[in-house]
């Protein structure tokens, strides 16, 4: 699911939906949201958008921003620290499906 469906009539130029896109997917596999329901896709799509709307391009920093908020967000003793993801997986999605 590109995050060109979460814009809601929002407007970015080619480049930055271009790595809004890339952050999204990143963030997704690395909180196994891949075949998850629309509202943590929307949550993470949201946390993107907004922090593009600030001015960050950087498609790492935008993932890994987003993942702090999801931990900041996980009581620490709800669930075991194994299943909190730590670092950033590497974008696998085509360039095409963005």
């Amino acid at each position: 699911m590109p995050i060109r469906s979460h814009l809601n009539g929002q407007r970015f130029d080619p480049e930055t939906m271009r790595l809004m896109g890339l952050a999204y997917e990143m963030t997704r596999i690395s909180l196994r949201l891949v075949d998850r329901g629309n509202i943590a896709n929307n949550v993470v799509a949201q946390k993107i958008i907004e922090l593009a709307k600030s001015g960050e391009r950087d498609p790492e920093r935008l993932c890994e921003a987003v993942l702090n908020r999801w931990r900041a967000a996980i009581p620490q003793d709800a669930v075991p620290q194994a299943a909190i993801p730590q670092h950033v997986a590497p974008p696998i999605a085509p360039s095409d499906q963005i």
